[in-house]
């Protein structure tokens, strides 16, 4: 059985077998262009180009209790003995994450970890260095995509040869949805994004970040006030959501109802207590829960008498274009989400955003609603694994995070 102490090791034969893959496919890749040299087919059928694979192995002892402390953790389970198998990229970016993980099936069961090359291959597009001159024209592209591994849509990654270099060259950078990282000794930290105007930001950037196994996100945004009550410069902790924006309906279908997640109702509150420096009551006079509405609409106030009974069944106090899909994305891939709004208008009530009010409203309002986020954010990571809410998990999940 695998030992706790085996984890660094298996990483690393996890990442030696990528490098080896890796090298494999750019020499033959130079030997093809210089010489005409195909790779043989019973050498890819081995594995030459694959990606690593990690095989876990759960088999219990007949009639002895599985070896598991359960406890309030969520993930990192196995309910059915067999062969559990995951291929990576990329492994030294996931170093730390893959040994906390393989860590709890380790230690709660019996289990049996080893590396071997997936079925997987390499696409050589990504193994290409953005200096190395191999001349491959479109023609050549073509020629060399018959004798080796290219994309394939269905089982397309994340990886890109050079990426701190090709996202530092990119000209729309200074431009499309800017980061910001905090980040502490060891990687942990918080990470800061704006994501822009839309349902399909909103979706391509949760998409992408969620391969990172994030602990949790949070949508800190402006919505559009639909209650008279509102005033500009209001707080709405959205409790639930309406689905308008259409961009999620054939996977998660919008009937599918999306739970809050009580631990960040709770860190959101408490956030802004301790932001504002006002007491309970007077809080409550300022921030709001309810439902939200996302439209992928920018102009639905044109049309709203076609909206209007729809918004009035829900009980919408907000509306807005981004948040339930950032928590619809949230409820697919288990990342725990929660909402905090800032009602920066009231189109039904004469309240518009004009250029002189919008700086206004961004002076007064901004630094502190991000401070609220921020603050959450501090006071989530005390959670611990806790944090993870079994509301997010189904009967038949994969063991990881």
């Amino acid at each position: 059985m695998t030992e706790i102490n085996d984890l660094p090791a298996i990483v690393d034969r996890l990442q030696a077998r990528y490098e080896q893959s890796v090298h494999d496919l750019k020499a033959a890749l130079k030997a093809y262009l210089e010489t005409g040299a195909r790779p043989a087919l019973e050498d890819r059928l081995r594995g030459l180009f694959a990606y690593p694979e990690i095989r876990l192995t759960y088999q219990p002892e007949p009639g002895q209790p599985m070896k598991s402390s359960r406890g309030a953790r969520s993930y990192g389970r196995l309910t059915d003995p067999g062969l559990y198998a995951l291929s990576v990229t990329r492994p030294a970016f996931f170093r730390a994450y893959l040994i906390e993980q393989l860590g709890h099936l380790v230690r709660d069961y019996n289990v049996e970890i080893a590396v071997g090359p997936s079925e997987q291959e390499i696409p050589y597009p990504y193994v290409l260095d953005a200096t190395q001159d191999l001349g491959l024209d479109a023609m050549a592209s073509r020629e060399v995509a018959r004798w080796f591994p290219t994309t394939d849509l269905a089982g397309i990654g994340d990886e890109t040869a050079e990426p701190e270099r090709a996202v530092a060259d990119a000209a729309w950078r200074r431009h499309q949805m800017p980061a910001y990282h905090l980040m502490a000794e060891g990687g942990a930290g918080i990470t800061l994004v704006n994501i822009g105007v839309g349902p399909s930001n909103a979706k391509t950037i949760c998409d992408h970040i969620a391969v990172l196994r994030p602990h949790v996100w949070l949508m800190i945004g402006h919505c559009g006030g639909l209650r008279p009550s509102q005033s500009i410069g209001d707080y709405v902790l959205a409790h639930a959501y309406l689905r308008d924006d259409h961009l999620l309906d054939d996977v998660l279908p919008p009937e599918v109802p999306l739970p809050v997640i009580a631990e960040v109702q709770k860190a959101l509150f408490e956030a802004a207590l301790t932001i504002t420096g006002e007491d309970e009551d007077s809080v409550k006079q300022r921030l709001r829960t309810g439902t939200v509405v996302t439209t992928d609409d920018r102009n639905w106030e044109l049309r709203y008498a076609a909206s209007a009974l729809r918004f009035n069944q829900s009980r919408a106090v907000a509306i807005d274009m981004e948040s339930a899909t950032v928590a619809a994305q949230g409820y697919r891939f288990r990342v725990p989400y929660g909402t905090l709004l800032c009602v920066s208008d009231k189109p039904l009530h004469g309240e518009l955003k004009l250029p002189g009010q919008a700086n206004a409203f961004y002076e007064r309002a901004i630094s502190q609603h991000l401070r609220i986020g921020i603050e959450a954010l501090g006071l989530l990571q005390l959670e611990g694994e806790g944090l993870h809410s079994r509301k997010l998990r189904s009967f038949d999940e994969p063991p990881l995070r």
